[in-house]
């Protein structure tokens, strides 16, 4: 059985936990050091990254995890886990795991009132669209010659991307009931690699 930690010091990480179960997974919540033995993969929820990177290095997570990411181990960052998985930022972010070959801007949408949802083909997820909620979204605005970019708005702004064992997606897959994107962070990203 593959186990997927899911950071869990703040943001939504109870709704990741059920999502990897429903994909078949064993989930176990990360808040130390010691929480990231015998997992396969991490999930970094959204949330707000300022708190969460402070929180890393309150628990004493922070160092662990950049060693962790830095020898391969599969991370899935959603939202602000994107922002804390990306190697540049914008002027208003801190620089945390700095593993994946993107440059992101925070809350690329504006407020928490301009949250929105749109339906988004993703191809590695087949048909139907999947339904993606962005609230305070980042984006992501550069990418690396190793980065695949697996989601774009109509405009064309990329909102998912994966560099081998690292996965961003800018909205929120454990806010809807479907399962596909957990499942390909299980089958291509940590069980593949």
């Amino acid at each position: 059985m593959t186990t997927i930690g899911v950071l869990a010091l703040q943001g939504d990480f109870r709704e990741h936990r059920e999502a990897v179960e429903r994909s078949g997974g064993t989930a176990a919540e990360v808040r130390l050091p010691n929480d990231l033995e015998g997992l396969d993969g991490l999930i970094i929820p959204g949330g707000e990254s300022t708190t969460i990177v402070r929180l890393m290095r309150t628990s004493g997570l922070l160092e662990p995890l950049r060693k962790l990411v830095g020898r391969g181990f599969p991370v899935w960052g959603t939202c602000a886990g994107m922002i804390l998985l990306a190697k540049h930022l914008d002027a208003t972010g801190i620089p945390a795991l700095e593993a994946m070959d993107i440059g992101v801007r925070r809350n690329a949408f504006g407020r928490q009132a301009d949250s929105f949802e749109v339906d988004l083909r993703i191809p590695v997820l087949g048909d139907p669209p999947f339904h993606a909620i962005f609230i305070r979204a980042p984006v992501i605005e550069a990418v690396g010659p190793e980065v695949e970019v697996l989601a774009r708005l109509a405009d064309g702004t990329p909102v998912a991307a994966r560099q081998g064992r690292l996965l961003a997606t800018a909205f929120h897959p454990e806010l809807t009931p479907d399962s596909r994107f957990h499942r390909f962070f299980l089958d291509h990203v940590v069980r593949r690699a």
